[in-house]
């Protein structure tokens, strides 16, 4: 695999993105036989039928056809210090998507050899491999042209507009989800070439949403039928059959993946994901300036009162205080200070990603067969 020696973002050809309209929202009552997932396969019913010129809409229909082999339309959410090859190749052959933020790989030669060794997983394995643009980081246009070399199907954005890599990944054939925290923003990421959206929602780990995911999905509904994941609030199966039936089509899981035995996460973190109750998580602003969950016991444990952290302090002077140039001189955000969603709910010990897994799709299949 190789990279352009300047790598730059592309000029965004302009492009109908209304136009997507092949992914429509089901509760399972749709799927097609022995599809686990609900979202029908290759140019199935839920399928706008017949050649279309519309870019989004042609990365729509082959998105659809690459998640139609997922055993259940779960997302391991892509978490900083978290998501690593191991835990996104252990969810990738647990037959899910594995995402994973580009940044945890440090260095573009350090992505460059994590994305080889995916390319080569998913080869063999049922599931699929995601990466996660921070749109922010000074590298991610690097970044975007390494993983439009590798045999990514989908692409995740946040903190910021696609705008810049719809063009690029377009060209490679790579869907894009952009991470949207308002239905504002979700107009704006359809606008700009999104072939799908992620709603976050209220309950989401680290900088969450605020919207409730059902009025979120009702009004993003009204004017995209494309791909949508609901991030928020994913305590099993159950909840995941929901989110199906409310209009999504798939969903994330971060929380839950902490607590794995694939998980990088420390004991003493993984120990406090499987005790907490969802009383235990702080949504503040203290640490990152933006509006985030964190685990109560993390910030006492560091030495700080929960009741005098400072809501009203700006992003710069959070990544000084709590970030990694803090240099030593106060507990650091992710490190020390450890985020969870509500989705502790569901967490009540340490397992392997395959049994988390299982756990969800036994869950799942009992909650589609249940009478409604």
């Amino acid at each position: 695999m190789t990279s352009p020696s300047k790598p730059q973002f592309p000029k965004v050809p302009e492009s109908d993105s209304a136009g997507i309209r092949n992914l429509g929202a089901g509760s399972g009552a749709d799927r097609a036989p022995g599809d686990a997932t609900g979202l029908g396969s290759g140019h199935g019913t839920r399928l706008a039928s017949g050649p279309t010129s519309d870019p989004a809409a042609r990365l729509a229909t082959g998105l659809t056809s690459d998640l139609s082999g997922l055993r259940i339309p779960l997302i391991a959410a892509p978490m900083l210090r978290i998501s690593d090859v191991a835990l996104t190749s252990a969810a990738m052959r647990a037959g899910i998507v594995g995402a994973f933020p580009t940044l945890n790989a440090r260095s573009s030669a350090g992505l460059r050899d994590w994305l080889t060794e995916l390319d080569a997983i998913q080869a063999s394995a049922s599931g699929l491999f995601c990466p996660n643009l921070v749109m922010a980081d000074a590298h991610a246009a690097e970044h975007a042209a390494l993983v439009a070399e590798s045999s990514a199907r989908l692409v995740i954005t946040s903190v910021g507009s696609p705008a810049p890599v719809t063009g690029l990944f377009a060209e490679a054939g790579i869907a894009v989800l952009a991470d949207v925290a308002t239905v504002a923003h979700a107009r704006k990421a359809v606008a700009a070439g999104a072939t799908g959206l992620i709603l976050l929602t209220a309950g989401a780990g680290g900088q969450t949403g605020w919207l409730n995911p059902f009025a979120f999905i009702t009004a993003v509904r009204e004017f995209f039928s494309g791909p949508v994941v609901l991030a928020g609030g994913m305590t099993g199966g159950r909840s995941l059959a929901a989110a199906r039936v409310a209009g999504y089509d798939l969903a994330y899981a971060g929380t839950p993946f902490i607590a794995t035995e694939e998980s990088p996460a420390s004991s003493d973190y993984s120990a406090e994901i499987t005790a907490a109750t969802s009383d235990d998580i702080l949504l503040t602003s203290a640490f990152t300036g933006l509006p985030t969950n964190m685990l109560l016991p993390s910030i006492r444990a560091a030495g700080l009162d929960p009741a005098a952290l400072d809501e009203e302090i700006r992003p710069e002077a959070a990544a000084e205080l709590f970030g990694n140039r803090a240099r030593g001189l106060g507990p650091r955000r992710w490190a020390d200070i450890h985020s969870a969603g509500h989705s502790v709910a569901g967490v009540r010990s340490v397992m392997s990603v395959e049994a988390l897994v299982a756990r969800f799709a036994e869950e799942y299949a009992a909650a589609r067969d249940r009478p409604i």
